[in-house]
């Protein structure tokens, strides 16, 4: 694999962006693309930091970028950064500008993150779905209405919406997944896992009872696990795995 570091200024973000890619090397033809989300503490160097996903992506023949979203929740916020855009447009757009192996067709696009990045992941899944075959969620942080969590509501504000008086009042709007996933036409598949010891437990039990409940195709995997990269690296080969057996036909 090729580790490349690009930086360019983001039209959507009004600033300059840093992007950690792997690229396949001596590829002949296009190549699959995953697009792997960071935590809300995280940035574009935590994957390669904390995982092997390095070595996933050799052993499973796809590029990975890795992007960098601050603490946006992938979301065009309020205060005028547009991440979602950024995310989901932009960046594929200068993927196919400098990489001729990249492809845009949904079978060569896939969409994982953790906790904030599980968000981010799931909602660009619903969002677009013609642009992506597989979703995964570690540990996803799916709930943004915050119910039985405590929130900052100065930072929701200026993220979601500067006259935000409650977090539930998101509950129902273009930024809740329960909400999205209802009007979601052929969504990609889902893989979730979440730890029996992880706070987020709960949102992730109700949202793959939704996805059941809608008759939508998705794994859900729970175990012993907390929320940790202990859990989200062996978590991410094991999402490549049935990302791949899929692609045979065979999961």
């Amino acid at each position: 694999m090729a580790f490349l570091k690009l930086k360019y200024r983001s039209e959507s973000l009004g600033q300059d962006v840093s992007v950690n890619i792997l690229i396949p090397e001596n590829k002949e033809g296009n190549f699959k693309t995953l697009w792997l989300l960071h935590g809300l503490h995280g940035d574009q160097d935590s994957w390669m930091r904390y995982t092997s996903v390095e070595r996933y992506a050799k052993l499973y023949d796809v590029a990975v970028v890795m992007p960098c979203a601050d603490c946006s929740w992938y979301t065009d916020t309020a205060y005028g950064k547009k991440y979602f855009t950024f995310i989901t447009e932009e960046l594929p757009s200068q993927m196919a500008h400098f990489f001729k192996g990249y492809s845009s067709a949904r079978e060569d696009n896939l969409v994982m993150g953790l906790s904030m990045g599980g968000y981010g992941a799931v909602k660009a899944a619903l969002t677009y779905p013609q642009k992506y075959s597989f979703c995964a969620a570690f540990s996803g942080s799916l709930d943004i209405t915050r119910k039985n969590r405590p929130c900052n509501l100065e930072e929701w504000r200026s993220i979601f919406g500067f006259d935000l008086k409650s977090p539930d009042e998101l509950e129902g709007t273009k930024h809740d997944l329960f909400a999205i996933v209802k009007e979601a036409n052929d969504p990609p598949f889902i893989y979730m896992w979440c730890g029996t010891e992880d706070p987020l437990i709960k949102v992730n039990e109700a949202f793959s009872k939704l996805l059941s409940d809608l008759n939508m195709e998705h794994t859900f995997c729970c175990s012993e696990g907390t929320h940790s990269w202990k859990y989200w690296d062996a978590q991410l080969q094991k999402a490549l795995a049935c990302w791949k057996e899929r692609t045979e036909q065979t999961c």
